[in-house]
């Protein structure tokens, strides 16, 4: 049966139709989500907080993330998906209307970490489920949807902006109320709940003897990715933009991610993925060195460069994950994905503190010098692992793993229903 069938295509029909208020539900939650984090970054600029402190409460969403990720599989054990969700999402939108009643960057920090604690419980549910509705043979069309729908929802978010005055409350209640209706259609389902299993870990040991390269490009992908969702906005607000210039900041900075999953994930199934890689940074490097080197440039340029650096360093967490699969057996593979969540949320949690101090010090050019310093050491790194190790033969190769931007809990999730297969179908995450 070939991948163009009607069986197939019925497949993804009637998968799509079992999913649809889900992805509406995650749709809608990506609204709150992309709003809540770019509007508190705002906030906290305009309130006086000094960049560091910024980069500080910024990191504490990853830290409660991590966290989030290790609990909530064994809360959902307990008491079922949708209770699990119901509870997170209460407790998400509280959070993000707290932070909008007492401005202080200690309340803000542990309200952040919460918020990360129950994003991460909000991801796990919805995505076990999301397999839990697929196929085999509707996985992977299902999955690129999910991670179009976490894509769009995060970069429209940043439009809403422009209606909500960012030195009010008014930001903070409207993310309450898009994370709040996000549980609507989830709640009122009536499909029956999944069932859920604990995945197995993998020593970090193991992990980096298997692939050095795709654990080091898993963490620098969490530190630039974090770095952008959390600095942009102060970013952009330091160097003269309003609201509306903020937000089109972001919204390009998030959608522009997209369109590179595609071409540069079908250009690594065919080339050596280290040299992919490695491209992919260099390109990247250099439209961030562009917006160092020019001081005052045209709006097309900046908005364009921009563009560029998210299209391509945006997709190193789907290159680093496709490169680590590449060197593990299939029954490796959701175990492995633990550890590269964690990975991954570890280098999100350094580099909005890092990038904070740098900002303090030498200014707004000290983003994109960062986000392009970052990517050169990956390419070096890149580079020197293709001289430690023969390429993978074609024919060993698993498909591009097409990550969304919340990471790996895809993966954790999949491990619900469907146990690893050497088949490449049951090798995309989301």
């Amino acid at each position: 049966m070939t991948p163009d069938s009607p069986a197939d295509v019925s497949d993804s029909s009637s998968g799509l139709a079992a999913t649809w208020q889900l992805l509406l539900g995650i749709g809608i939650l990506m609204l709150g989500s992309g709003l809540q984090s770019t509007s508190i970054s705002l906030r906290a600029a305009l309130a006086g907080f000094s960049v560091p402190v910024i980069g500080i409460v910024m990191s504490c969403y990853y830290a409660g993330y991590l966290l989030g990720t290790a609990t909530a599989p064994r809360l959902v054990l307990r008491v079922g998906h949708i209770r699990v969700f119901a509870a997170m999402a209460a407790v998400a939108a509280a959070a993000i209307l707290v932070q909008g009643l007492f401005v202080q960057p200690f309340t803000w920090a542990l309200l952040r970490a919460v918020s990360g604690l129950c994003f991460a419980g909000l991801y796990v549910v919805a995505e076990s489920w999301l397999n839990d509705r697929s196929s085999r043979a509707t996985r992977g069309t299902l999955l690129a949807i999910y991670m179009v729908v976490l894509y769009i929802g995060l970069g429209s978010a940043q439009f809403l902006l422009i209606a909500a005055n960012p030195a009010t409350t008014r930001p903070f209640m409207l993310a309450a109320v898009m994370i709040s209706l996000a549980l609507v259609p989830i709640a009122l389902s009536a499909n029956r709940a999944p069932e859920i299993a604990l995945p197995r870990k993998v020593s970090y040991r193991e992990l980096y003897r298997n692939s050095p390269l795709g654990m080091v490009a898993v963490t620098m992908a969490g530190m630039i990715t974090a770095c952008v969702y959390t600095m942009g906005p102060v970013y952009a607000q330091r160097i003269g933009l309003g609201t509306t210039g903020v937000a089109t900041f972001m919204g390009i900075s998030i959608l522009a991610a997209v369109v590179g999953q595609y071409p540069i994930g079908r250009l690594s199934d065919r080339l050596d993925r280290r040299t992919v890689i490695a491209a992919v940074c260099v390109v990247a490097a250099l439209s961030g060195a562009v917006l160092v080197i020019v001081h005052d440039p045209s709006r097309l340029l900046f908005y364009a460069t921009t563009a560029l650096f998210s299209s391509t360093a945006f997709t190193l967490y789907s290159l680093g994950v496709s490169h680590v699969n590449d060197h593990l057996e299939p029954t490796q593979m959701v175990a492995a994905s633990s550890a590269l969540l964690s990975l991954n949320g570890l280098g999100a949690v350094i580099s909005p503190i890092l990038l904070g101090t740098l900002m303090a010090r030498f200014g707004p050019p000290a983003y994109f010098a960062t986000l392009a310093g970052l990517a050169l050491v990956l390419s070096a790194f890149a580079l020197w692992r293709k001289r430690r190790r023969e390429p993978v033969d074609a024919d060993m190769k698993g498909a591009y793993i097409a990550a969304g931007p919340q990471g790996l809990v895809t993966r954790i999730a999949a491990s619900s229903r469907v146990p690893p297969s050497p088949d490449t179908s049951e090798r995309a995450p989301g």
